[in-house]
Parts: structure tokens; C-alpha cells; sequence
């Protein structure tokens, strides 16, 4: 089998805890360990370790790693092998399309319930929103096109956290998860993503006004130009596994 590394040492302290918030805590810091190195490539697709494996890099027994694995494979990130472990699920290009058909259509969502916010409710969802894409304006200015990449996946992050419906946070987070490592891997292939923060601005703009229907369209639209962005890219450089 393949290995991969983890830094153990953050995850250690919560190890020793003995109570049952200890014991939860330690399969958060499992799950948010393992997430992590997949969502970063750390644990690329088709990596295949066995449970005690991952315990030993983290530095934990089996037990809220074997936890941990199980919300993973739930999240469609691992799969776990009896009496094997764990391989990291990749993405093919159908895969990426029936995610990006999800993602457009809860963000859409997520915009038109924000909108339909009162307004004093409004205000701070908004300048968070325009936090984040007043940074992602900076970030492209200097060329920092990880610095860009945070930023965007913050405005997309609060836009979906601040609309209030937690089964549309869960949805969503799970399939932005899945999206993460793609966008992540071609980042560097795409053109310079000089539109995204213009059209982050009319979803701003729509929500502040309490627009709905217009906060969902431009949710959905500026969903729509990323996956028309990165699906001809995919299939381009036949990247088949993501």
C-alpha cells in the first residue's frame, strides 16, 4: 500500500482526554485530519491505506480513526476496504458534472432564502460576502492565486452558512468538499479567473437589495461559467481521475 504523511502533533493533546467530549473530539480531529490531506492531495486519489496505518500518523488508536473513516465514506471521499482500509475516491468527469448539476442548483438556493432575509439580517451576511471578494480582488493583483482561491471558497462558504437551512449546509459542504481537490488541481491551468469577483458582486448586489429571484440567478449563473470553465479543461488534458 501507498503511505502518505499527516502531522500528528496538533491531534496528540486531544488523545489523552478521557471523557466522552474527549473521545468526540479526538474522531473530529481524525475526520478533519484525514479530510484535509484529501481535500489538499496529500492522500491523492487512489490512495489505499490500512486503518492502523492512518491511526499510527496521527498518532490515535483505531478507534475514532475507524469513526472517522466511516463519515468519510458517507461523504463519498473514502471507501473503506474490509480487513484493508481505506482508498481515497477519485472523480471522473461525470462525476464532476452531476456535482457541479447539485452545487448550482443549493447555491441557487442559498442565495434566494439570504435574500429573503430581513434586512438588518441582510447587512452582515453582505459584508461578509463583500469581504471576501474585496480579498480575492487583492489576491489577483498579486498574482497569489492560492491567496484567490481561499477567498473564493470563503465567499462561497458563507453564502451557503448564513442562509440558515442546516440540511442545505451539509448537502452542500459535502459536495463542495468533493469539488475542492478538482478546482484545486487545475487551478494553475485555467485563465486568470478575472470575472469571478464581478460576478460575485451582482450576487452581493441582488441579496442587499432582497432580490430572490435574482440572487438565485446569479448564484446559479456564476456556478454555471465555473463549470463551463473547468469541464472542457478536464476533458482537454483528459484528467480522468481527480
Amino acid at each position: 500500500m501507498t503511505s502518505g504523511n499527516l502531522a500528528p502533533a496538533p491531534l496528540r493533546p486531544s488523545e489523552t482526554a478521557s471523557s466522552e467530549e474527549g473521545s468526540a473530539g479526538r474522531v473530529t480531529a481524525a475526520y478533519n485530519a484525514i479530510k484535509e490531506a484529501i481535500r489538499s492531495n496529500v492522500f491523492a486519489p487512489g490512495y489505499q491505506a490500512a486503518e492502523i496505518e492512518i491511526a499510527r500518523q496521527l498518532g490515535m488508536s483505531r478507534t475514532p480513526v475507524h469513526e472517522a473513516m466511516a463519515r468519510l465514506q458517507e461523504e463519498g471521499l473514502v471507501r473503506i476496504l474490509p480487513k484493508k482500509g481505506i482508498v481515497i475516491c477519485s472523480l471522473s468527469p461525470a462525476d464532476i458534472e452531476e456535482i457541479y448539476e447539485v452545487i448550482i442548483a443549493l447555491e441557487g438556493a442559498a442565495a434566494a432564502r439570504l435574500a429573503g432575509l430581513p434586512a438588518e439580517e441582510r447587512e452582515p451576511v453582505v459584508r461578509i460576502l463583500r469581504d471576501a471578494t474585496n480579498r480575492m480582488v487583492a489576491a489577483l493583483e498579486l498574482d497569489d492565486l492560492a491567496a484567490w482561491a481561499q477567498a473564493d471558497e470563503d465567499f462561497h462558504e458563507a453564502l451557503v452558512t448564513c442562509c440558515g437551512n442546516r440540511r442545505l449546509m451539509r448537502m452542500t459542504g459535502t459536495v463542495a468538499d468533493q469539488l475542492h481537490r478538482a478546482r484545486m488541481f487545475t487551478l494553475r491551468l485555467r485563465p486568470l479567473p478575472v470575472t469571478s469577483s464581478e460576478e460575485h458582486l451582482a450576487v452581493i448586489a441582488a441579496i442587499d437589495q432582497g432580490d430572490a429571484t435574482a440572487a438565485s440567478r446569479a448564484a446559479r449563473l456564476h456556478r454555471q461559467h465555473a463549470h463551463d470553465a473547468l469541464v472542457p479543461l478536464i476533458a482537454r488534458y483528459n484528467l480522468r481521475n481527480l
